[in-house]
């Protein structure tokens, strides 16, 4: 078969294009993977927001020594319980005791984030 010379270097260009996309397609689908994945992604960004969104700070690193006695010990807190008591904090429905000083704070987390806080906090050792 005759293939001229001249389409030689658009051939190759394209097949490599297509190469190229079949690895963005295959990186792309595991990204997704991981970012639907629960558990484990959610842990280990949790552990990254405990420290950008300030947690430690009054908490600890560790979860269990709170800058002040009256602050509380978080670290293996149950998740479910402790998402509820961020999203109630952040929302206004729970204001006692020292709730006062985390709604300072609370607007710098999403839903999303809370719940991979709550996750990450939930795999601290007690």
């Amino acid at each position: 078969m005759y293939r001229p010379l001249f389409f030689w270097p658009l051939a190759r260009g394209f097949n490599m294009m297509m190469s190229q996309t079949r690895i963005g397609f295959t990186v792309s689908i595991a990204a997704l993977m991981l970012t639907l994945s629960p558990g484990i992604s959610l842990a280990a960004d949790g552990a990254e927001l405990y420290k950008t969104k300030t947690c430690f700070t009054c908490h600890g690193k560790d979860g269990n020594t709170p800058i002040m006695p009256s602050y509380p010990k978080i670290a293996g807190q149950n998740k479910e319980y402790t998402l509820q008591q961020l999203i109630d904090i952040k929302s206004g429905a729970r204001s006692n005791g020292q709730s006062a000083a985390m709604k300072g704070v609370m607007h710098l987390v999403n839903e999303e984030e809370m719940q991979a806080l709550a996750e990450y906090i939930a795999t601290m050792a007690p």
